[in-house]
Order: C-alpha cells, then sequence, then structure tokens
C-alpha cells in the first residue's frame, strides 16, 4: 500500500466546503491534498433534478475568491452551479485526488492518520468537509415494503413532468419538500397532498418583487432574540394565517430551528398559492402503508401513486469519528464551522451547519476560520518544506502542482470574511513554490 505524509493538510470532500478550505490553505501557502470519493467534481448537484434552483440570493452564492455569475438571474440554476465549482476546481493550486474513499481516520505522531481504498496518507491537520446531506434518510413505517406504488426520497425527486397525471404525497414540507412542492404546484399531477408533522417555518421567496434572502445580513445585525418574531411576523404578512390551510407552526421559532436542529427555512415559491387554491391538500403524519394506501395519523388513508419523501438526510460520519466523541446524537459535527476542537487538535469540520446568508457564504467564513487558525500553528513551528510520499497512484499525483489563474486576483467573494491572501491571490501565483524532497515510502 502507498504512503504519504505532509505536514500540511487533507481535506476530505471536494464539495464547496472543501474546495473553499483547500483555496484559503493554498493563500498561506500551506501544502494541501484534497481526496474525492466521487469520479467528479458536483456529483450531488448534478443529480438533483434539473429544475433546481439556489435559493439563497446570487449575492451569497459565491466562494473565496471567485464570484457567481449573474447569468442565471437573482437564484442561480443547478447546471450554473455545477459549471462554477468545475472552475473553482480546475483553477485551485491543490490536487484533487477523485475516487478515493476513505475507509479509516486514526490519530498519529504527526497528526492524523487516513487510509483509504488507493494507499495511506497522513498530514498535521485533517480537514472533513463531506456534507451534511451525504445520505438521505428514509424512515421505517409499518407497511413500506408491501406498498404497491413507488417511494422516493426528495433527493431522487426528478423532472417535474414525470409526476404529471399522478396522485403525488410529499411527505414533509421543510426546506427540500416545499421546493418539490413548488415545483409540483406549477405541474400537473393528478392530485397533490402534502404529509405533516411540524409545520414548516416558510417565507416568501420575494416581497413585493425583491428577493428576501439579499437581506440575509440585514437580519444578523437584529438581536437574535428578535429574529423568531420577526420571521413570524414576515410569514404573517406574507402568507396570512396558514392554519386554516392545515400548515400548523412549529413550537420552535424559524431561526432558533435552524440554529439547534439545523434545519433551515423553506422558501415559497408557488407553493402556498396552490395550498390555498386547494389545488395542494395538507394531511395528517404519514404511519404506515398498505399494499395501495398511505395510513395517517388522524386514521385516514389516501391512496398515491408517488410518495416522495422529504425526511432530511445523515451526515455518515459515525463510522469514522464516533470513537473521538465529536459528533452528537444525530451524526453531526459538535464543531460544525471550522471552530478548533482541542481535545482533538489538528480535526476540522466544515460545512455542517446552516446559516442565514447560505452554505456558500458559510463556506468561505468557516474556510478562512480554519486557514488562519492553521497558518498561525505552522508560524508557530519551525519551517519545513518538505514532503514525504510513497509510490503509489495518490502518492505520484500528489507531487503535481498546478498553475493559478491570475484573473482570481480581482475576483472577490462579496460579503464574506476573506483574508487578505485570499484578496490577493495574484500574488500567491507567483509566490516561488517551497522547494520539496520527495523521498521512497
Amino acid at each position: 500500500m502507498s504512503q504519504s505524509s505532509t505536514n500540511g493538510a487533507i481535506v476530505i470532500g471536494a464539495g464547496l466546503s472543501g474546495l473553499a478550505a483547500a483555496y484559503e490553505l493554498r493563500a498561506r501557502n500551506i501544502p494541501v491534498t484534497v481526496l474525492e470519493a466521487k469520479d467528479q467534481i458536483a456529483s450531488p448537484w448534478r443529480s438533483r433534478h434539473p429544475q433546481l434552483r439556489l435559493n439563497i440570493h446570487r449575492h451569497y452564492a459565491s466562494l473565496p475568491g471567485k464570484k457567481m455569475t449573474c447569468k442565471d438571474g437573482v437564484f442561480v440554476r443547478r447546471d450554473t452551479v455545477v459549471e462554477f465549482l468545475e472552475d473553482y476546481a480546475r483553477d485551485l493550486d491543490a490536487p484533487i485526488h477523485f475516487g478515493t474513499r476513505v475507509q479509516q481516520v486514526a490519530r498519529a505522531a504527526e497528526g492524523w492518520r487516513v487510509v483509504t481504498n488507493k494507499g495511506v496518507l497522513s498530514a498535521t491537520h485533517l480537514i472533513v468537509a463531506t456534507g451534511r446531506e451525504q445520505h438521505p434518510s428514509l424512515p421505517v413505517w409499518p407497511g413500506l415494503d408491501d406498498f404497491g406504488g413507488t417511494v422516493i426520497h426528495a433527493a431522487d425527486f426528478e423532472d417535474v413532468r414525470a409526476y404529471d397525471g399522478k396522485t403525488v404525497l410529499v411527505v414533509g414540507a421543510g426546506n427540500s419538500g416545499t421546493d418539490v412542492l413548488n415545483h409540483l404546484s406549477r405541474a400537473a399531477p393528478a392530485k397533490l397532498w402534502v404529509s405533516l408533522r411540524h409545520g414548516p417555518s416558510i417565507l416568501p421567496t420575494r416581497i413585493l418583487g425583491f428577493p428576501l434572502h439579499r437581506l440575509a445580513g440585514l437580519f444578523l445585525r437584529f438581536p437574535k432574540w428578535s429574529l423568531d418574531p420577526l420571521f413570524a411576523a414576515t410569514q404573517w404578512v406574507a402568507f396570512g394565517n396558514l392554519r386554516r390551510h392545515g400548515l400548523r407552526r412549529h413550537k420552535l421559532g424559524g431561526n432558533t430551528r435552524m440554529m439547534t436542529e439545523g434545519v433551515t427555512f423553506a422558501m415559497d415559491d408557488g407553493f402556498v398559492a396552490a395550498l390555498k387554491s386547494g389545488r395542494v391538500e395538507a394531511v395528517a403524519e404519514t404511519v404506515g402503508f398498505t399494499a395501495d394506501t398511505v395510513q395517517l395519523m388522524d386514521g385516514r388513508a389516501v391512496k398515491a401513486d408517488v410518495v416522495i419523501c422529504a425526511t432530511g438526510y445523515r451526515t455518515g460520519l459515525e463510522s469514522l469519528f464516533r470513537e473521538f466523541g465529536v459528533l452528537n446524537d444525530a451524526g453531526q459535527p459538535l464543531h460544525p464551522t471550522g471552530a478548533p476542537d482541542s481535545s482533538n487538535p489538528g480535526l476540522w469540520f466544515t460545512g455542517y451547519a446552516p446559516k442565514l446568508k447560505g452554505f456558500f457564504h458559510t463556506a468561505g467564513e468557516s474556510a478562512t476560520r480554519i486557514a488562519t487558525a492553521i497558518g498561525g500553528l505552522e508560524k508557530s513551528l519551525p519551517t519545513v518544506n518538505s514532503v514525504t510520499y510513497g509510490t503509489g497512484e495518490i502518492a505520484q499525483k500528489a507531487l503535481k502542482v498546478n498553475g493559478v489563474n491570475d484573473d482570481y486576483s480581482s475576483d472577490e467573494s462579496p460579503g464574506s470574511a476573506q483574508s487578505e491572501p485570499a484578496r490577493n491571490f495574484d500574488k500567491l501565483a507567483r509566490r516561488p513554490a517551497p522547494e520539496t524532497r520527495v523521498e521512497k515510502a
């Protein structure tokens, strides 16, 4: 088995949080290697339905050193996100190893040891950025195996035309469920229900034509205690009393629920109007299945051709990190946005907590936080410009250093906490690479 080690960092995951972390590390001249289990950049985005658009404003959809294009208008299309991440990865001054699955993580004398399907690597710092939505979560309802219809997770939602003429039940009306309902409300299903356990915190995409999410920075200036009533009032002004239409309010306010449970706001773009007009019917919580019906908490049964479960995701981190005491009972990191963990020095998590400005902006902030902390630690140690590699595929590819695109020098991410090195990436491009010594493992 090939082996490689570095006094820099390993990043697990080449999604937006992992790429942002790698960028900020290289902006400080810290060696970094990125491991990606999939065979290409942005695989999760590619697999989502073609109608998908970001529900965050384009202003907050940039990453450090690169602005999001404005060609789609305010809300960016799925394919544009894929292109953006492809370009970002292509210009990154760090190797990305695709098809590399992490099988084990352990502490090591030099920091952290990572066993993959292609070899063993070790580094002073390990940054985990595999994402909150790694594994769709599907409840195990009684009778589910006997159900004759189709049951899918919202992650597998298809082209909206595939549901024309069918009876469809959507389970859950959170962020993902409301996105599905927004699209289905503009399509032609024969019948559409939404099954609810808790009512969502739902906000309009626009108010008087103005994109609400553009005000995220303003909302953050308010005292935290005021945000729940502020968003509740916004929902009421925009939609009126949704209880009349079967949408109950959750006992927790929208901001509190996002901060404590990681449940983001639902953004309406047609669902509420369809609910009020009767084209969507809100029904009770789903509790089971028979061969041809879905059983509800109130004793009612509905006959659905398709059941779409917007029932959340799990990180899938337990198998690798349970023993280190870094996860809560739900499998979420205790330090989800780049804060240091004194019990596990050198281990960092990024991209696991939603914030009002959205995941892109949070990815940039977390990346800056991590890279600044690592940079400070590196400065306190003797300079070591050497990297030791094995002879396998990973080791050989790890020697690759890409050129840096000088166009990044003026491509600053708006609204993010950019560091000075990130603002001057053109200077990094001209900086001599550290001397590298290569040895056989």
